[in-house]
């Protein structure tokens, strides 16, 4: 049986990390790589030892040895690029958002509907262990009715205004960029876990840092650079939001999002608040779950093969103690998109699909208006069935 074989668009950051937990399955071979120019393309295939380089993916796109595309391009070229690849016949694991709108996501949501194609998005934190524990204690009941959702997502790598990178800007980012290019995981990841969906939300959002130095020529993600060697920028979008939160089932919850936290490099955090029992966990922190009672000490539950609900099982690799982290949530998603290619079948449901990425736009709308209104908005469901889908 021939392996698989799969494309890369776009390796900076998160394309070399697509790349190196794809390597790790062993049956699919990584055979293309498209960059903005051909010469960028040839450096990079040629660096990570992939034979074909292009740089036009239209071009990579006709290839018929081509099976599956990894789209890690800017945030700006994902509606385009993705619809492509579609209307190509390949299947696709786009890097979130899903597009720059909403209207842009349903119309790729009802695009893959109409085909008989693997898609999915890449929300990687559902990919955790110890997530995928929580989840199923909460569909066991072991928390109770989920009453209050808290979590919030901060970093730091856009502390200083000398610090610029391309997602700042809308042109190529989105109207959002914490809300968008952080949030999302987080708004994503309450909804996976507790099984309810974001209805309403109420947003209070700030641009911290109103002017920054825009380096003279790009910058990679996480570089520093100096008012010196920059030109200053007005800034159009926030460094900060928090957001209250209301769930379809009546339960509360507030979210916190900020890339200008000092001290915090990834710190995405969820705690589910039930009326047994509340579960926290932090992604810095992965191998464990925090659990807590009011008439009992609490637990911290390790992430350990024999400890775990059976429908953890399949996130884990290695006895306990031999911890895994961000780079192994990057290979389960691998590993569970690329079985539903292998096997003709669904991906699983740790796999976000079309439609949740179609969701999580409507939230942000939701969230932009809010801020704009100063008052509670609506989220618009994502269509008949969306529940069902993130159940």
């Amino acid at each position: 049986m021939r392996k698989i074989r799969a494309a890369i668009l776009g390796a900076g950051f998160i394309g070399k990390a697509h790349i190196e937990a794809i390597r790790r399955l062993g049956f699919v071979d990584i055979v293309a790589v498209a960059q903005q120019d051909r010469n960028s393309a040839e450096e990079t295939a040629a660096a990570l030892h992939i034979p074909k380089a292009y740089g036009n993916y239209l071009d990579m796109l006709k290839d018929k040895e081509i099976d599956v595309v990894h789209n890690c391009t800017p945030n700006h070229l994902h509606y385009e690029t993705n619809r492509q690849v579609l209307l190509h016949g390949k299947h696709l694991l786009s890097e979130k958002p899903l597009t720059l709108t909403s209207a842009e996501a349903k119309d790729l949501y009802q695009l893959a509907e109409q085909k008989d194609l693997v898609t999915g998005v890449h929300f990687n934190y559902r990919q955790f262990p110890m997530v995928q524990h929580l989840r199923g204690m909460v569909q066991d009941g072991e928390l109770g009715d989920i009453r209050v959702v808290r979590g919030h997502y901060l970093q730091d790598w856009l502390l200083y205004e000398t610090d610029y990178n391309w997602r700042i800007e809308p042109e190529y980012g989105g109207a959002t960029r914490a809300i968008g290019d952080i949030g999302s995981h987080l708004y994503d990841l309450s909804q996976y876990v507790s099984g309810l969906r974001i209805s309403e939300v109420l947003t209070d959002m700030s641009t911290v840092i109103p002017m920054r130095y825009k380096p003279v020529k790009g910058s990679a993600t996480f570089d520093s650079g100096s008012a010196e060697r920059g030109e200053p920028v007005a800034i159009r979008t926030e460094d900060y939001c928090s957001i209250l939160v209301k769930f379809d089932n009546g339960a509360r919850g507030v979210f916190t999002v900020s890339q200008v936290s000092a001290g915090n490099k990834n710190a995405l955090e969820l705690t589910l608040d039930g009326s047994l029992a509340s579960g926290s966990w932090k992604q810095e922190e992965p191998f464990r779950l925090m659990i807590g009672y009011r008439d009992r000490p609490g637990e911290t539950v390790r992430r350990d093969p024999s400890l775990l609900k059976k429908e953890a099982l399949p996130y884990v690799h290695y006895p306990g103690g031999h911890e895994e982290g961000w780079t192994d949530s990057l290979k389960n998603m691998m590993q569970h998109f690329y079985e539903a290619v292998r096997d003709g079948r669904k991906p699983s449901n740790s796999v976000a699909s079309f439609r949740e990425g179609y969701q999580i736009m409507l939230i942000i709308d939701a969230v932009l208006k809010s801020a704009r209104t100063g008052t509670w908005e609506k989220v618009e469901p994502a269509g008949a069935g969306s529940r069902a889908a993130i159940l």
